[in-house]
């Protein structure tokens, strides 16, 4: 049996590791989902998308899907060229660059409004962040910087943290 101490040790470990770890999941729609007659564009303004956030899309599976498009394709509503696409119902989309990206359902229904367009911001500098201007005596509050690969292991944390917790819907 592990010891008291081993276990705070093995505590503080984890909280150093993914303690820093803040990307964000948005759920498309949020209790709407991904469904025609929806505001997306409303939606997506009341939101800041951070490079490492997730973006969720929760649908019918064999009703609905997902692709990433060009502008172009947003535009127009079509598929050609797409730059990646889903299907699975509970969609968990990684927002690895600072860009524009544009999503749209593929079978028709982008015409009913099924779409919508993200601005990704860089992450702020740790200066700006509210978790660097928090003073602490304790020197254990610095935060851990992994070199290389934080945005995807910030993604793959908050994805594994969604599918072992189950969010409750759909």
């Amino acid at each position: 049996m592990l010891s008291s101490t081993s276990n705070q040790l093995i505590l503080l470990s984890f909280v150093l590791i993914f303690g820093t770890v803040t990307a964000t999941d948005h759920i498309v729609g949020a209790n709407k989902g991904w469904n025609p007659g929806i505001n997306y564009t409303l939606w997506a303004n009341n939101h800041t998308f951070y490079v490492g956030d997730l973006i969720s899309f929760r649908y019918q599976k064999n009703q609905y899907n997902v692709f990433e498009v060009n502008q172009t394709g947003y535009d127009n509503c079509t598929t050609e060229g797409a730059l990646g696409n889903w299907s699975s119902g509970k969609d968990f989309i990684p927002l690895n660059e600072s860009k524009r990206y544009c999503f749209i359902c593929g079978n028709g229904q982008c015409f009913n409004g099924m779409k919508v367009s993200v601005l990704v911001h860089p992450l702020p500098s740790p200066a700006a962040s509210p978790v660097a201007n928090h003073t602490s005596n304790s020197s254990a509050a610095a935060p851990v910087v992994l070199p290389g690969g934080v945005v995807g292991l910030r993604a793959l944390v908050v994805a594994l943290a969604s599918i072992w917790f189950g969010s409750g819907w759909v």
